[in-house]
């Protein structure tokens, strides 16, 4: 799939591979054929708001239900899916699941998400207006360029009258799958990491929640238009290699990502940002 990483492929590989070395130095084995629960659960994790929520968990629930647990930050979409198959880390959290259903066709993985936490609306966002209508004829639109968040992208704008996908335009739907753009909008396709700083250099960008958030955009109060959390496919979720399911530091984590605490968590801290999907 398109890259959706803010460094090079090359970094990422080296980076990758030196993460990997660094496991394989603590004496992890993924390749083993009995599975060792022992040590901390470690979980790679976007840093908002995906670490943010591990590390409450981490800071004041773990203890008391006998989980070490260690939470790893990365920026990037890929090293997280990938460092999970090959064992460097034992989960990860930041993403959903039309994005690894597309991740595991295209690398090759077996990624498998245990329970969804939260939703993050997808928004659309501007410096130069300040609603929808003022959008002008010919304005530029930054969307991401991965496959999965591209589409979501146009979904959002079609479900707001900006443009009309064509019929069956799916979960891998681009700009060429435009039936109708009576506003004449321009499409900038950019690393998702990207659109916030593409906010000076067009008129509108969508912007994926996590990096909203980081870049102390406030989602439900700044977005001119917002992505319904209804019956959304988009929850992101904790997820491991596939056998990995039945890890007992796994299932602790995951019934505490969808405790009470952590629900009120996300409401108090995310002020409708962030939805618990719970």
């Amino acid at each position: 799939m398109r890259n959706t990483a803010k460094i090079t492929a090359a970094v990422l590989a080296a980076g990758a591979l030196t993460f990997g070395l660094t496991a394989c130095g603590s004496g992890k084995d993924s390749s083993s054929s009995s599975a060792d629960y022992s040590g901390p659960l470690v979980v790679a994790a976007s840093p908002v708001p995906h670490a943010e929520i591990l590390n409450f968990v981490k800071d004041h629930l773990a203890k008391k239900a006998g989980l070490d647990l260690e939470v790893k930050e990365f920026q990037d979409y890929i090293v997280p899916n990938t460092a999970t198959e090959d064992g460097s880390v034992d989960a990860n959290y930041f993403q959903n699941q039309p994005y690894l259903d597309d991740f595991n066709k295209k690398r090759g993985t077996h990624i498998v998400p245990v329970v969804t936490v939260h939703l993050e609306p997808l928004g659309l966002y501007s410096h130069k207006v300040k609603s929808v209508d003022a959008l002008k004829s010919g304005a530029t639109v930054a969307i991401p360029n991965d496959a999965v968040n591209e589409a979501r992208a146009l979904k959002l704008l079609a479900a707001d009258k900006l443009i009309t996908l064509k019929a069956g335009a799916g979960a891998e739907a681009t700009p060429q799958d435009i039936a109708d753009n009576p506003r004449h909008l321009t499409f900038k396709e950019v690393e998702a990491p990207q659109t916030v700083r593409s906010l000076d250099d067009v008129d509108a960008a969508v912007i994926n929640g996590n990096f909203a958030i980081s870049a102390g955009i406030k989602p439900a109060k700044d977005a001119l238009v917002l992505e319904s959390a209804k019956d959304s496919p988009y929850g992101n979720f904790l997820a491991v290699k596939k056998g990995n399911e039945k890890d007992p530091r796994v299932k602790k984590l995951a019934k505490l990502l969808t405790s009470p605490e952590v629900k009120k968590f996300i409401e108090d801290k995310y002020q409708g940002s962030v939805i618990p999907s719970f």
